[in-house]
C-alpha cells in the first residue's frame, strides 16, 4: 500500500471525523486495499461543474466532509466576489440517497458562513432550482444531484447569478478556493441556522406560471385536451411538478407510470435512471402500448433530461433520441412563432457542438440565427447572457436530452420540455398527423441527418490516463481515411485550432478550451471525440446526411445512412 494513501486514510481516523466515518476507514484498511487506494489516492475533483462521484468515505468520495469543503470553498469566493453585500443562495436536491442530508449541510455551511439560505422543503427539479435563483435575486446555488449516474453516485451542482451553472472566471476561481482548503476543521459548520429560510409552494407556483407563459397553441390543447400521454418520472424529482405543469397547461388524460412513480434513490426499476436508455422507458413503453397512448415521456432523477416515444406510420413505438427531439422541438418554435405572428427579427437559437447539424440547417432555411457552444447548458446561458438586449432567445437544446425553452431559467428543463413536447404532438393531432410524420417531413425539407453516440468507460485509478493517451493518439496522429473517405478537417477545441488536413490550411476557434476533437470527412459525416469532465468516460459522437427524395425513400436512406455509422466506428475499432 502506498505510504501517502495511508497516511491520508490516518488523518481520516486520528481526525475530527465521526465514528462511524472512521470505523469504514479502519475496516477498509484491515482487510481492503483495494477499495482503500481507490477512495483515498487523490481528492474528488471540485469541477467546474461541481462535484460528482460514488458515495463513500474517503477524499475520493462524495460524504459530508467532501460537500463541507466544497460548500466552506465556494463561500469562501462568494464573500470575495461580493464583499459588503448581503449574499444569497438557493439550495435544492433530487430523489438519490443521502441527497437531503447533503443538501442540509451545505444549507448549514453557507448559513455559518454568513450567508442567506433558501432551501426547499423536500426534491424538486434542478431547473427549478436555477429559476429560483433568478426569481429570489440569489448571487449564487447549488443542487445536489448526480442527475443520470447510477444510485451509488451523487454530486453537486454549482451555480452562479444568472441561473447558469459556473463558467470563467468563476468555475476556475470557486476550485481555487476549494483546493485551498486543506482540512475539515476549516469548515464552518454550524452557528448560522437562523440564516435557512425553507422555501416549497409559492416558488413551485412562480415556476409553473413563467412554464405556462410560453404555451404558443393553448386553443390547440384545449381541442386536443384528451390527448393520451404516459409519463415515468423514474423514481426522481419529476413527479412533483411535471403531472402539474401538463394539467396546467390543459391535458387532461395523463396517465404516470405506477412502478416508477414513487421517488426512490435506489432505482429498484432500472439499472440507469436515464431516459436515453431504452432499458429506462421499457415499462413505460410497456404502459403506452397497452393504452394506445399518443406519447411516452421519461425524465431523469433531477428532472432536467426528457426522453420520449411516439409511434411510427407502422403502429410500432420508437423511442426517439435526443437529437430527433431537438430537432421537432426547435422547428415547432421557429415554426410555431412564425405562424402566431410573434416571430422576431432577432430572434436566435442555440446548440452545441456535438448536436445534429440538422438544426443549423432549419434555422438556416428560416432566417433564424443558430449559434454553436460548447457542450453543457452553462454555455448557452452564458451565450444568453452576453446577447441580452441584442438578440431574442428561443431556444437551446443538446444531443443528451436537454432542452431550454425560454430564458425563464438558465438551465435544462424537463419539466417544461415535457409540456411543449406534449403540445407539440396535441398539435400534429389536430391536423390529423403525427409527431413521427412530421419528423419524416422535416428529413424531406431539410436533409435526413442520423446521429449515434458511444460511451466507453475506463474504470479505476489508470481509467482517466487511458482516455487521455486515447485522445492524444488522435490529436497527434488523426487518421487519413475514415471509412474510405478523405479526413478533410481536424478540429481541435482543447488547441482553439480548426486544420484542413489536405491543404494545411489553419483558422482559429473562438470558443472557450475544451477537450475536444471532431473530425469532418469527404461525405460529409462527422465524428466527435469528448472525454467527461467528471468520470473516466469518453463519448464519440457520430452524424452523417443524406438527402431524403420522399418519405417512402425513408427505411432504404435510413439502411445507408446506419451501414454509414457502423463502418466509421468498425474503422476506429471502438
Amino acid at each position: 500500500m502506498e505510504a501517502a494513501i495511508l497516511e491520508k486514510a490516518n488523518i481520516w481516523i486520528n481526525g475530527k471525523f465521526d465514528e462511524e466515518t472512521k470505523a469504514a476507514v479502519k475496516q477498509m484498511i484491515d482487510s481492503d486495499p483495494t477499495t482503500l487506494a481507490d477512495a483515498f489516492y487523490k481528492n474528488l475533483e471540485f469541477g467546474t461543474g461541481g462535484l460528482r462521484g460514488i458515495m463513500g468515505v474517503g477524499t475520493n468520495r462524495i460524504n459530508q466532509y467532501t460537500v463541507g469543503i466544497a460548500t466552506q470553498g465556494y463561500s469562501n469566493y462568494l464573500k470575495k466576489a461580493y464583499p459588503d453585500q448581503a449574499i444569497k443562495v438557493a439550495i435544492a436536491h433530487d430523489s438519490r440517497n443521502n441527497s437531503r442530508k447533503f443538501a442540509e449541510i451545505t444549507a448549514n455551511v453557507f448559513a455559518a458562513n454568513g450567508i442567506k439560505v433558501y432551501l426547499f422543503e423536500a426534491l424538486r427539479p434542478t431547473p427549478e432550482l436555477s429559476f429560483a435563483i433568478r426569481h429570489l435575486g440569489c448571487q449564487g446555488g447549488v443542487v445536489c444531484t448526480a442527475s443520470h449516474n447510477p444510485k451509488e453516485y451523487n454530486g453537486y451542482k454549482a451555480y452562479w447569478n444568472d441561473g447558469g451553472q459556473l463558467v470563467p472566471p468563476h468555475d476556475k476561481n470557486v476550485i481555487t478556493e476549494v483546493d485551498k482548503i486543506t482540512s475539515t476543521d476549516e469548515v464552518l459548520w454550524t452557528g448560522g441556522e437562523a440564516n435557512i429560510e425553507i422555501i416549497g409552494k409559492e416558488m413551485d407556483e412562480a415556476y409553473i406560471n413563467a412554464i405556462k407563459k410560453l404555451s404558443i397553441y393553448p386553443e390547440v390543447i384545449a381541442r386536443q385536451s384528451d390527448l393520451k400521454i404516459v409519463y415515468t418520472p423514474i423514481h426522481g424529482t419529476g413527479i412533483t411538478m411535471v403531472p402539474e405543469v401538463l394539467s396546467r397547461f390543459g391535458f387532461k388524460n395523463v396517465h404516470i407510470v405506477e412502478e416508477q412513480s414513487t421517488p426512490d434513490g435506489n432505482f429498484p426499476t432500472v439499472v440507469y435512471p436515464n431516459p436515453e436508455e431504452a432499458e429506462a422507458m421499457s415499462i413505460g413503453l410497456k404502459k403506452a402500448k397497452e393504452l394506445d397512448a399518443d406519447i411516452l415521456l421519461g425524465t431523469d432523477p433531477d428532472a432536467d433530461r426528457v426522453g420520449i416515444a411516439i409511434k411510427n406510420n407502422k403502429g410500432e413505438w420508437v423511442l426517439m433520441n435526443g437529437n430527433q427531439t431537438a430537432v421537432l422541438a426547435f422547428n415547432y418554435m421557429i415554426e410555431a412563432r412564425k405562424v402566431k405572428g410573434i416571430a422576431q427579427p432577432n430572434d436566435m437559437v442555440v446548440k452545441t457542438i456535438v448536436t445534429t447539424e440538422m438544426i443549423d440547417e432549419i434555422a438556416k432555411q428560416n432566417n433564424i440565427a443558430c449559434y454553436n457552444v460548447l457542450t453543457g447548458f452553462k454555455w448557452i446561458a452564458e451565450l444568453i447572457k452576453e446577447k441580452e438586449g441584442k438578440e431574442n432567445y428561443v431556444i437551446g437544446g443538446e444531443e443528451s436530452y436537454g432542452l431550454m425553452i425560454g430564458d425563464q431559467l438558465r438551465d435544462k428543463d424537463a419539466v417544461s420540455a415535457v409540456a411543449f413536447l406534449c403540445e407539440m404532438a396535441a398539435y400534429e393531432k389536430d391536423k390529423g398527423r403525427s409527431l413521427y410524420d412530421k419528423l419524416i417531413d422535416l428529413y424531406v425539407q431539410y436533409g435526413f441527418f442520423l446521429e449515434h453516440l458511444i460511451s466507453i468507460t475506463k474504470k479505476g485509478m489508470n481509467g482517466q490516463k487511458e482516455i487521455a493517451e486515447m485522445m492524444e493518439g488522435y490529436r497527434t496522429n488523426p487518421p487519413k481515411t475514415i471509412n474510405g473517405s478523405d479526413v478533410v478537417e481536424l478540429l481541435d477545441y482543447q488547441l482553439q485550432q480548426g486544420k484542413n488536413l489536405q491543404t494545411g490550411q489553419e483558422w482559429p476557434i473562438t470558443l472557450p478550451k475544451s477537450n475536444v476533437l471532431q473530425f469532418i470527412l469527404a461525405d460529409g459525416s462527422k465524428i466527435s471525440a469528448r472525454p467527461s469532465g467528471t468520470e473516466p468516460k469518453i463519448k464519440f459522437y457520430f452524424s452523417v446526411n443524406e438527402r431524403l427524395p420522399d418519405a417512402t425513400a425513408f427505411e432504404q436512406i435510413y439502411k445507408e445512412l446506419k451501414a454509414r455509422i457502423d463502418g466509421i466506428i468498425t474503422d476506429l475499432k471502438l
